[in-house]
């Protein structure tokens, strides 16, 4: 009878824990189970915003708050209008005509009016830049000995005006005398408006900046002399260097874009009324390098001589995808975007990037018409996907 009792305790037992299993398997997969409010059955919050974020478990939560904070921009992909690009180096350079040298206007000891006058200086039209002094040379002071000289030629032709009325002289000996006058008085006119008490000045006809000293204070000028170069600094010079592989593609070019060495500033030829000068017809006897010259104006910080990063644009390309150059990162040789896809959902988007133009990069796979791209605040979001930040899918707390 004992035994009988027992097998049936075993029998009743194992068919309740089989039920307790199914019903716990079936929560498990979501299967035949439902909920009912008050049950006492808890769920965990999931407020992502929108359905298709729920099932995206590649996703980045970014907030809206957050994306204000970071100044966040989406863009949407267009296809649109690319040049293909030759992406070089180059320099600036003053343009010809914009420069004006100064030479000495008598021999002596140059004294700049500045003593500390750097290359960069800016000088106004009509300046002092230097004076020029011979006072203590053994050949004397020539813008002294000018004002004599004139002083006695003077008198020599007022006291010959009077001869000649006379006829003590003859009229050849007063055309001699007033030669010798008008020329002592056009070389003492030349100087007397620069005398000062220091010697000779030379001053600039133009405003501009110091491009060059080419005497030091100190130095000893003779009558001509070159002593500073001044540029006015309104139009710049761009040249390009480009590699003889690029040649036949040079005579598509039409404008460029260039960085400077020292800043960020993406610099437009349209922008600054800028032209194509010319391409060379052959590279230089020491390089292996074809010259691409434009002019343009200068905006007040380009600096004439420093070197820049250039991008040539050639042929148009219709239908291309492009971003901006900010959206796009590198990781290990790779190169990533961010995608919205959701109202504060992210996903992180392989791309394979083609040419850029220094403001916007072909993009060669990876994106297509449509998608949502992170243009501004891209390091924000890259480090929210660091920390973690991948919204859970629909969980439950039991």
């Amino acid at each position: 009878m004992k035994r009988h009792i027992i097998c049936i305790f075993i029998a009743a037992a194992a068919i309740t824990g089989g039920c307790r299993n199914e019903k716990e398997q079936a929560h498990a997969t979501g299967d035949g189970h439902e909920h009912f409010e008050g049950d006492g059955h808890a769920h965990a919050a999931c407020n992502h915003g929108d359905e298709a974020a729920e099932t995206d478990t590649d996703g980045i939560r970014f907030s809206a708050v957050q994306a204000e904070a970071a100044g966040l921009e989406i863009q949407a992909v267009v296809p649109g209008t690319f040049h293909q690009v030759i992406k070089t180096g180059g320099q600036i350079q003053a343009t010809q005509g914009d420069e004006v040298t100064l030479a000495a206007t008598g021999s002596g000891i140059v004294s700049f009016v500045n003593p500390s006058i750097t290359d960069g200086a800016a000088v106004r039209a009509g300046e002092a830049v230097v004076t020029v002094s011979a006072k203590n040379l053994q050949d004397g002071d020539r813008a002294a000995l000018a004002r004599i000289n004139y002083e006695t030629e003077l008198k020599a032709y007022q006291r010959a005006e009077t001869l000649v009325k006379d006829d003590i002289i003859s009229a050849k000996e007063f055309e001699q005398i007033r030669q010798r006058y008008e020329t002592a008085r056009t070389v003492y006119e030349a100087q007397a408006a620069n005398v000062t008490a220091q010697g000779v000045t030379v001053r600039t006809p133009v405003g501009g900046f110091i491009k060059n000293r080419l005497v030091g204070q100190g130095e000893y000028v003779s009558v001509g002399q070159p002593i500073v170069t001044v540029s006015k600094n309104r139009r710049l010079q761009l040249r390009a260097e480009v590699s003889e592989k690029y040649y036949r593609a040079l005579a598509g070019v039409r404008t460029a874009h260039f960085r400077m060495a020292y800043g960020d500033t993406l610099y437009k030829m349209q922008d600054l009324n800028g032209r194509l000068l010319s391409f060379g017809k052959s590279s230089g006897q020491s390089s292996f390098y074809v010259p691409v010259t434009f002019e343009f104006d200068n905006t007040g910080d380009i600096l004439p001589g420093a070197f820049a990063e250039v991008y040539l644009l050639t042929e148009p390309r219709n239908d291309v995808i492009t971003v901006p150059v900010s959206a796009v990162t590198e990781e290990q040789g790779l190169y990533f975007v961010y995608l919205q896809t959701g109202e504060e959902i992210y996903r992180k988007q392989e791309v394979t990037p083609g040419q850029d133009n220094g403001e916007n990069i072909q993009v060669v796979a990876g994106l297509q018409a449509g998608d949502k791209v992170v243009v501004r605040g891209v390091c924000q979001v890259k480090q929210a996907a660091g920390a973690g930040a991948v919204p859970e899918g629909h969980s439950h707390s039991h």
